[in-house]
């Protein structure tokens, strides 16, 4: 198979879909790989590395998904990139379908072969390509809001942890997944005064059997997230509904409840946000303020430190991407019922259950499509 390896061009995103080593397994394997020029350096992989190993380096975009069977990713394609898809091929990648509508119908009208990285499931329900990017996110998302925090941003003027005398900064974690659990440990080990809060009591009594002292878990509803946010200098939303927006927990009329100065990180942005006042901000322009509550909505925050998420990522992806490359996607999909469930668009149809719900498109059963 011809596999290429575009180089990401969404703002400040400098992760590649794909080491060296991993070329060099496919290349083992008798596949092609073409990565485009320049595209590994944001990570610290240099051309010459991926060449070293029996890769080609396609000069320009066009040429790298002109010539491949199948393209791998980090993130979705973006507008200037779908003239390039094209129908019949396979795209590999993290789509979050049901936040955007337009890049729904776009990959819908490609006739590309989508298959999302977040919806991929294990035999246990668990979400192996999402794990790895869900821990980075969740760890830095008290970095970030430790930095807004701060007065010079327009914080509260809080430190995180305190010092002796001084009570350390409440941090308020929506949901207790990846994300929660990650965000959770950071800001405890810094010293804060954590709350976690999810709907599922067996959760809730994990989280409070594996977490320090200095973290509680509460149960999640709107009586007791208004309760807690209203105390909180940092809130960091890490709800998931995979392949579905994610619900809106704080409202608008909630932020009046809030510290003026406090922050707000929403790492569910790329579903949409759990926040109603969210919308997707850079690397380059992360935050803005409403209602004098700082809101950061950066909808690829592990581009931010490329090098541990580039690594972290691949080493979860690249078995898939070695069995598609293998078998075809077909075969592959046929042979893995948890891959199966990665499968988002197909020849124009639509065929993960939340995306089509998002927008009232029809929705068709995947398995049809790899009989």
């Amino acid at each position: 198979m011809r596999i290429g390896i575009p180089k990401e061009i969404k703002t400040n995103e400098n992760r590649i879909s794909l080491v060296p080593a991993g070329a060099e397994a496919l290349v083992a394997a008798g596949h092609s790989v073409m990565v485009e020029k320049g595209g590994g350096i944001g990570s610290g992989f240099t051309d010459e590395q991926y060449t070293a190993v029996g890769a080609t380096i396609g000069a320009t975009a066009a040429k790298v998904w002109a010539d491949a069977d199948m393209i791998i990713k980090v993130k979705e394609p973006i507008a200037k990139e779908w003239k390039h898809m094209k129908k019949g091929q396979t795209i590999f990648t993290y789509f979050h379908f049901a936040a955007d509508e337009k890049l729904t119908k776009a990959h819908m009208d490609s006739g590309a072969t989508c298959i999302a990285y977040e919806t991929v499931e294990t035999a246990n329900a668990e979400l192996p390509l999402l794990i790895p990017m869900s821990e980075v996110a969740g760890r830095m998302a008290v970095q970030e809001g430790a930095k807004y925090l701060e007065k010079l941003y327009g914080g509260y003027g809080v430190l995180l942890g305190g010092v002796p005398g001084v009570p350390p900064a409440k941090v308020v974690v929506l949901g207790g997944g990846i994300v929660g659990i990650n965000a959770a440990k950071m800001a405890a080990g810094m010293g804060a005064k954590v709350t976690i809060m999810d709907l599922s009591l067996p959760r809730l009594r994990y989280l409070s059997d594996v977490m320090p002292a200095n973290v509680t878990p509460i149960y999640s509803n709107r009586h007791n997230i208004l309760e807690q946010i209203s105390t909180a200098d940092l809130v960091i939303g890490g709800v998931l509904i995979p392949g579905a927006k994610a619900p809106k927990l704080i409202r608008r009329e909630d932020l009046k409840l809030m510290k003026k100065g406090s922050v707000i990180v929403d790492v569910a942005i790329d579903q949409g946000g759990c926040v109603e006042t969210i919308k997707a901000t850079t690397h380059e322009n992360p935050v803005y303020t409403v209602d004098g509550v700082i809101h950061y909505g950066v909808a690829n925050m592990p581009g931010g430190v490329p090098r541990t998420s580039t690594l972290a990522l691949t080493n979860a992806t690249f078995p898939y991407a070695m069995k598609l490359a293998n078998m075809g996607w077909k075969a592959a999909l046929a042979s893995d019922p948890g891959l199966l469930k990665g499968l988002n668009v197909v020849a124009g149809k639509v065929t993960y259950a939340g995306v089509a719900e998002a927008f009232g498109f029809k929705f068709h059963d995947p398995a049809k499509f790899v009989g």
